[in-house]
């Protein structure tokens, strides 16, 4: 019988909840190449990735020894205590040599101190390294922000970061995951949260926006076409067709520092082998 003759079955089936696609933002932004985004999500077991890479480990010191500071009895809120952290929980994952290490460790150690020292110790964020979440008619969206400040009534959305590239305002403003931890913040928290920053601690420099509800609009616009096109890809894959077809491999140069770069013949082709170093071995400037 055709859902024309039994219009109380048609209201059934629009009465059906939509499917949420749950997502992280950096799993959205993995799909920006499909193949990477399968062996990442769907490949079970999941194809062994690459070394270390020695800025990972940068970032991952620094940003673990920031929410630990935050973590300490006010009177242990100091950049000396700052500097101490990043020391107490250095790795040496994918430097070169000791002396690589050594040398990046007191580099972190420095931007640390610095960063700390212009910040006040009084002023308790609102979350640090703080889960948010929320929906849309699509999405069930998470993510963990590494801190969220009170500034005046609204919460601001910070990220840390620790690469060569001082980020400009364009980059606050173009990143989706900043934006969707914004909408996540205030769907968490109830409280107006529009204010996203990034910022960069080699330089010193804090790169902000302040979105609009068209811009944040236009995100989550973004993030659903995207789980539109996974959730296609994934049910067609699902269903029995090749691997490749659905999920193409889009080749560059900075498939150099792709996990997966041995398991992608075409990866390999379109990009130089990078050491594991490499990202950190001419940055003396900082």
């Amino acid at each position: 019988m055709s859902a024309e003759a039994n219009p109380g079955q048609q209201l059934a089936f629009d009465a059906m909840p939509k499917r949420f696609f749950a997502c992280t933002p950096s799993r959205l932004a993995s799909f920006d190449c499909p193949r990477r985004y399968r062996m990442s999500y769907l490949d079970r077991p999941t194809p062994s990735r690459g070394a270390p890479w020695a800025h990972n480990t940068v970032g991952a010191v620094v940003h673990l020894a920031l929410h630990r500071w935050w973590q300490l009895p006010r009177s242990g809120r100091t950049p000396d205590q700052g500097g101490a952290l990043v020391e107490r929980n250095w790795q040496s994952d994918g430097f070169r040599d000791d002396d690589q290490s050594g040398v990046w460790r007191g580099r972190a150690r420095e931007w640390v101190r610095r960063y700390l020292d212009a910040l006040d110790p009084d002023q308790e964020p609102v979350g640090v390294e703080r889960t948010v979440a929320m929906t849309t008619a699509q999405l069930a969206v998470s993510g963990r922000v590494d801190r969220i400040d009170d500034r005046e009534g609204e919460l601001v959305i910070v990220d840390y970061k620790t690469g060569r590239r001082v980020p400009e305002a364009s980059d606050a403003a173009s990143s989706q995951a900043l934006a969707l931890y914004a909408l996540g913040a205030a769907r968490t928290m109830r409280r107006t949260c529009v204010r996203v920053e990034l910022h960069h601690l080699p330089s010193s420099t804090v790169a902000s926006y302040e979105h609009s509800p068209e811009s944040l609009a236009r995100h989550v616009a973004r993030a659903e076409a995207s789980a539109q096109d996974i959730t296609a890809a994934t049910d067609t894959y699902e269903s029995g067709a090749r691997a490749d077809d659905v999920f193409p491999p889009d080749p560059g140069p900075g498939c150099s520092w792709c996990d997966f770069r041995k398991h992608c013949p075409e990866g390999r082709s379109a990009s130089t082998e990078r050491a594991s170093w490499d990202l950190v071995a001419d940055a003396s400037q900082h």
